[in-house]
């Protein structure tokens, strides 16, 4: 039985499967994306988007659907489903399907009278293609597929109008056609494996609606241009392939090329390959770079999130190479800026002052995966290099103070934490001075560059240095932050101590290394555990704090103003696995497995198979943001590998 399967009466109830959405990528920026049954409910939505150089890298619509008609005796059965201004759903193809599902590919089976057609898909890796595998698995009478493609031509985030601008020709290519609409754009190939009947009946289909756009407060409504549709005839037990794609394809070549991608699959059969699955979706690569995207469907590069999800969405399903990769890519950029200022073009965000530490973090994950001595021998220079730099005062938002040895930052203009919310050019949550989980990483960061050195004779004195600083910030730390109501203050700016209780004490407390002793940083917990903790990660803010807004929900402006207000994030959720570990050992381990089943749910919800950016703060906690977020994915599979280690140690020495 498959682990993400979904059945008829599911299917015919739109309001339980148009909040269901699915998503494929090919590891060089492209992707597609859209419910379970087929109609797109947001603009990011599209059976082939691509991102276009020419156009900034930004991502783009080309292909939005693929309408798909069976007849049989000349009687007409679309399969197709659109909504229309004023909720209409037209036509209404999904009542056909009987059942989706997404094991190795997104697979429907639709029953119109005695016709069963299978419909599958799959993106080719590495390559702007997506094919779609049609099967006749039974009929009584002649049948013949029609499809009608529906055009956009758009960036991801705007609409499309109907206009006159548009380039209305379709060239003829091998078994299909070819459009562009608008300069700059690349051409879309649209081919079979078999010859089809092209008729040519342009049309402007107006006034679609995206139920999720309207939702959020943004505009939803568009025109898509529809320049004719296909008709092939199909036998009992034959397949045809489709083709879309940004280059011309040999028909011939699409079953091997479609069976030869099959093959590379991992099957969805439980949580963690549903996570495993996802995790590769955020891997981009061009030429010679690797990066890691921070999410799905408007992601883009950022810095932090690279080195916050990069040990999770690589390390953890047993992908070093991919790690060293990316890590290679985005401390180029890292060192690049730290030698000259210079902020990177592709990798947004590396000038923002928790960057190197994150780093340090992620270098000190591939330590504890792959051993010291390999984090010795590839990273050392680098880590050396980040903390001299650190040292020296060198970052532009970021200074040691002389006396205590803590870290000060200014973030009331901009922000520069993970905290990122903004609301009218200023920072909806004004973090500034001396940041908790800042300074946390900083002793961490020292003590981690400590250890891996101390078998080094030609660092020695780096090493004591690097204990002294350490030493030197410990007590300041503890007197600063730890308050008397045994959780620590989010900030301090001069006198002021922020009293909001929140979740960076938790990345404070559960790093290898901390300021705090173990009955101390056992207290901060009860707190976490207490007003933080939800089945779907730790909240942005307590309930009990001024100013808690559970619900991601409304406008633009009102979801800035709750986007770190009470929304649960999940990737933090690995750093209260950690801190737990840390204080409670292996009795920690049937507590965090059973943590963990708030995420499995999450599989079949949502973008299925994959985490959203963040979950409503109170019940029943719903999914908001980016349907599939690097960072969560990660922090879940990190978290499961941490419980794997605990397990084998346990078997290991009963």
């Amino acid at each position: 039985m498959s682990y993400l399967k979904f059945d008829k009466n599911l299917l015919i109830n739109l309001e339980q499967s148009l909040p269901k959405e699915m998503l494929r990528t090919n590891q060089a920026g492209a992707y597609h994306c859209t419910t379970i049954v087929g109609c797109n409910t947001r603009k990011q939505h599209g059976l082939l988007v691509v991102p276009v150089e020419e156009l900034g890298h930004r991502s783009h619509v080309l292909l939005s659907t693929l309408d798909e008609t069976v007849i049989q005796h000349g009687a007409p059965f679309n399969l197709g489903i659109h909504r229309y201004k004023g909720g209409i759903y037209s036509p209404n193809g999904h009542k056909y399907i009987r059942e989706f599902d997404c094991e190795s590919m997104p697979r429907m089976t639709y029953r119109v009278g005695g016709v069963i057609l299978t419909k599958e898909k799959v993106f080719i890796s590495g390559e702007n293609r997506l094919l779609i595998r049609y099967t006749l698995v039974d009929a009584h009478s002649p049948t013949t597929l029609q499809f009608r493609p529906f055009l956009a031509f758009r960036d991801v985030n705007e609409l499309c109008m109907a206009n006159d601008r548009l380039n209305t020709a379709v060239q003829p290519c091998d078994n299909g056609v070819s459009s562009c609409m608008y300069d700059k754009y690349p051409t879309l190939y649209m081919q079979f494996s078999r010859k089809p009947e092209w008729v040519y009946d342009p049309h402007w289909y107006n006034g679609i609606e995206y139920v999720k756009d309207l939702e959020r407060g943004v505009p939803y409504t568009e025109d898509l241009w529809v320049p004719g549709y296909f008709s092939v005839p199909i036998k009992k037990g034959e397949s045809i392939i489709f083709s879309a794609g940004v280059s011309e394809v040999k028909p011939r070549s699409l079953s091997r090329l479609f069976t030869a991608e099959m093959s590379t699959r991992t099957a969805r059969t439980s949580f963690f390959n549903c996570l495993k699955n996802s995790a590769k979706q955020f891997y981009l690569r061009e030429g010679e770079n690797e990066y890691m995207l921070s999410g799905y469907p408007w992601g883009t590069i950022l810095a932090r999130n690279t080195f916050m999800s990069l040990p999770g969405n690589t390390l953890a399903i047993g992908h070093r190479d991919d790690f060293e990769r990316i890590m290679s890519t985005a401390f180029k950029a890292l060192g690049n800026f730290m030698d000259t200022g210079e902020i990177d073009r592709r990798i947004h965000g590396i000038d923002l002052p928790d960057i190197p530490l994150w780093a340090v973090w992620a270098i000190q994950q591939y330590a504890k995966t792959e051993g010291d001595e390999a984090a010795r021998d590839k990273y050392l220079g680098d880590l050396r290099r980040i903390i001299d730099y650190i040292l020296d005062n060198r970052h532009p938002s970021l200074h040691v103070d002389q006396m205590t040895g803590l870290l000060t930052t200014y973030g009331e203009d901009k922000p520069v934490s993970w905290m990122y919310s903004m609301l009218n050019g200023r920072p909806v949550i004004p973090r500034t001075g001396m940041l908790v989980e800042f300074n946390a990483m900083w002793y961490n960061a020292l003590m981690f560059a400590a250890h891996l050195s101390e078998d080094d004779a030609t660092l020695s004195d780096d090493h004591d240095r690097w204990i002294a600083q350490a030493e030197k910030m410990k007590k300041p730390f503890v007197d600063t932050f730890l308050n008397d109501y045994g959780y620590l203050y989010d900030y301090v700016n001069g006198p002021y101590a922020d009293p909001s209780v929140r979740p960076n004490m938790a990345i404070a407390i559960g790093l290898d290394y901390s300021p705090l002793d173990r009955r101390q940083r056992k207290g901060v917990l009860d707190v976490i555990t207490r007003e933080l903790l939800t089945p779907k990660g730790l909240r942005t803010l307590s309930p009990k704090s001024y100013g808690y807004r559970p619900f991601y929900l409304g406008s633009p402006e009102e979801r800035e103003l709750a986007m770190h207000q009470g929304p649960a994030r999940p990737w933090l959720i690995g750093f209260y696995a950690d801190a737990y570990f840390k204080v409670f050992g292996l009795g920690a381990v049937s507590y965090i497995d059973r943590m963990l089943i708030g995420f499995e749910e999450e599989m079949s919800q949502g973008c299925i198979g994959s985490l959203s950016q963040l979950y409503d703060g109170n019940p029943p906690f719903a999914g908001r943001g980016a349907i599939s977020h690097a960072t969560n994915v990660a922090e879940v599979l990190r978290t499961l590998r941490v419980i794997k280690r605990f397990n084998t140690a346990v078997n290991t020495h009963p």
